[in-house]
């Protein structure tokens, strides 16, 4: 039986992702205990690499099954290029591992979108997202038009009004449905962006932290 308050590692590459997952599980999911595992190398090599490579994947591997040894009931990844790391660790562990965008993805490619906005604020995070988003689509069958934008102000700029403002005029004149945010360091301008843009404003920390609370104690309202 899940502890009453079970302990959720959140993984990641990059600090800036830990704190808007953090708010969405004290908000969505409050009986969960975070608990913060983070090589803030690992964005930074893949960047400069150019993509996550197999050492590189071996090490998100290694922090994933340290939080696992060491008493996690969840593990969630923060950083959305290491997602593909999360699905093959997920296969073979006993409790849920989660991808920083899965559940984000789903509900872009169910909401009834004709035109959804990918958002990133660095090429290689936004070519990244575009490859597994278009995966996730294939493989349910899901046709929405995906057009990519990116909102280059918004990179390292922790003030969440300073990202909307980028993220808005980076999406100016782009007519859309949805926006789909590509990185957790900038889904803190989420609801800002929505409302000045009065569409639907998707991004992966609220989401995801909805599908561990159900995964773990099957509360999926």
């Amino acid at each position: 039986m899940t502890s009453p308050a079970p302990r959720v590692a959140l993984v990641g590459a990059v600090a800036a992702a830990a704190p808007p997952a953090e708010r969405a599980f004290a908000e969505v999911f409050p009986q969960a205990q975070t608990w913060n595992l983070l090589d803030d190398r690992l964005i930074t090599d893949a960047l400069d690499a150019g993509a996550v490579t197999g050492p590189l994947a071996a090490r998100m591997t290694a922090l994933i099954d340290y939080a696992i040894g060491n008493g996690a009931a969840g593990v969630l990844l923060t950083c959305s290029m290491y997602g593909p790391v999360a699905h093959a660790v997920a296969g073979r562990a006993a409790v849920p591992v989660l991808a920083a965008d899965d559940a984000a993805f789903a509900d872009a490619a169910s909401g009834g979108f004709g035109r959804v906005a990918l958002v990133a604020s660095l090429p290689l995070p936004l070519a990244d997202a575009r490859e597994r988003f278009d995966g996730f689509l294939a493989a349910r069958g899901a046709r929405v038009d995906v057009v990519d934008v990116l909102a280059d102000r918004a990179a390292g700029t922790a003030d969440a009004g300073a990202v909307a403002d980028a993220l808005e005029e980076a999406l100016r004149g782009i007519p859309v449905d949805a926006v789909l945010l590509a990185q957790y360091s900038i889904s803190p301008a989420a609801a800002a962006l929505q409302d000045r843009l009065g569409i639907p404003v998707l991004a992966g920390p609220a989401r995801a932290a909805a599908r561990m609370r159900a995964a773990l104690t099957g509360d999926d309202g």
